[in-house]
């Protein structure tokens, strides 16, 4: 077992939290159990579909080599969502947001973003960042 689960482990007192249960791709037709949206390969192909067809082409340009590595470095030192953090929780991190969107004049420094889960990440843009002015 790895060191997040310790981690979330303690995060809970030592008591052993159930995870959710697994539930079908929703990928059509795709039949394999995933704990989060899309299985492995259809999570890739939906990913690339975005990118392809669907993605603004003045949004992607911000995002390139210099981007990825930022991301990277700032993920492995916080690797817990900050928001679920806060409340006690060690959600493991999957998007580095920018509280400042780009095209708002926000830039990639370290002071303009935050670690943040699937389901915070989607609130936040869901309000669409109210929390961060």
């Amino acid at each position: 077992m790895g060191k997040k689960f310790f981690r979330a482990l303690a995060m809970h007192g030592g008591v052993a939290v159930p995870s959710k249960p697994k539930k079908p791709c929703a990928y059509p037709g795709c039949p394999a159990l995933v704990t989060g949206r899309y299985c492995e390969e259809h999570a890739r192909k939906t990913n690339s579909d975005y990118e392809k067809f669907i993605r603004d082409k003045q949004t992607k340009r911000r995002y390139g080599r210099a981007w990825k590595r930022i991301r990277d470095k700032y993920a492995s030192e916080h690797p817990f969502c900050e928001l679920c953090f806060e409340r006690g929780l060690a959600v493991p991190v999957e998007e580095i947001h920018h509280k400042k969107p780009l095209s708002e004049g926000g830039t990639h420094d370290r002071s303009n973003l935050i670690a943040l889960c699937k389901s915070c990440h989607s609130q936040i843009h869901a309000k669409r960042g109210d929390r961060w002015g």
